[in-house]
């Protein structure tokens, strides 16, 4: 079999073998090669990691940053794979999973480490009596990607309530910034930009909350539960919102108006729920979804003049030229 690795970028089964041994003896964080990433997506769609690692602490998760920083591969940080839909080809390089999902309170502060899914925030607070984050219940992802994304639901989002975040810069340096310093802006981050092999890399964060009656947190909590049931398509396999709202409007209304829910490409479709939600619900490939959003924002463009912006992120090796057009 001819070995393609070093034109594409990928790492070779030599490479592959080496660094995990390397990572395993240095870091005591056992790897695997070749790990398909469907399973770690909401979509359920996507292929292989050349190298694949799950980091459980902090500790961890520095060391991780600093050995492919000091060897020179690409990394890809992932947490419950919502909001993301990973290519057919894979990820080249190593991909990790942040599990770290420490959880406390402090100095009337919520601190949450990267791997805390943000449904948990959520229920915690209200377990303390505190409120401010029950949007989290409806972010499928965990605080690290809600960060990255300044993630949002019912009328709130990160930036609202963000106090601060710990970061690993592209250097290898550590430090905290504000919501402002992230350049938090709708579904924004500094943090999606990134320029380099090594990302900046979420840690934890800490958030503003308020003391209240966790009856009327619980009353909340119970509003937005029954919302989503009614509204978003529950318990099927999708990345959550596909597109960004446009100012002033919503992308499902856009979408819905032209008919095309229940719009197919191969094993993907439109939401008949949620115009604004694709999912897979026949075995779809990564190239059936992106193939099906990009036809749904061409017809929008073309019926409406709206320039639909993806909310969902592209992961891995795709062919961009070839979906620009």
């Amino acid at each position: 079999m001819t070995d393609t690795s070093a034109a594409s970028g990928r790492l070779t089964q030599a490479e592959q073998l080496k660094l995990g041994t390397d990572i395993q003896r240095r870091l005591g964080i056992k790897t695997s090669r070749d790990e398909p990433l469907s399973r770690f997506t909401t979509m359920r769609v996507g292929g292989k990691a050349d190298l694949f690692a799950e980091v459980y602490n902090l500790f961890e998760l520095r060391g991780i940053a600093r050995f492919v920083r000091s060897r020179g591969i690409a990394l890809s940080i992932i947490g419950r794979g919502s909001d993301l839909v990973i290519s057919d080809a894979g990820i080249a390089g190593l991909t990790v999973i942040v599990r770290a999902a420490g959880l406390r309170i402090e100095d009337d502060r919520l601190v949450a480490e990267a791997g805390v899914p943000m449904a948990k925030v959520a229920t915690f607070a209200k377990g303390e009596g505190l409120s401010g984050l029950e949007f989290g219940l409806a972010i499928p992802g965990t605080v690290g990607g809600a960060v990255w994304a300044n993630a949002g639901a019912h009328d709130s989002d990160v930036a609202s309530r963000l106090e601060s975040a710990k970061v690993i810069g592209d250097d290898g340096t550590e430090a905290t910034l504000s919501g402002e310093e992230l350049g938090l802006g709708y579904r924004e981050s500094r943090l999606k930009h990134a320029q380099t092999e090594v990302p900046e890399i979420v840690t934890q964060a800490t958030f503003r909350v308020d003391p209240a009656d966790p009856d009327v947190i619980t009353e909340r909590l119970d509003e937005i539960r029954r919302w989503r049931q009614q509204h978003q398509p529950i318990g099927q396999r999708s990345a959550g919102s596909f597109f960004r709202n446009p100012e002033g409007d919503s992308a499902g209304r856009l979408i819905d108006e032209l008919g095309l829910k229940g719009r197919r490409v191969g094993g993907a479709v439109v939401s008949e729920k949620h115009a604004n939600f694709i999912v897979n619900d026949a075995d779809a490939t990564a190239t059936d979804v992106r193939t099906l959003g990009e036809e749904v924002k061409a017809l929008v463009a073309a019926e409406s003049g709206v320039d639909l912006r993806f909310e969902v992120e592209f992961m891995g090796d795709w062919n961009e030229e070839a979906w620009a057009s």
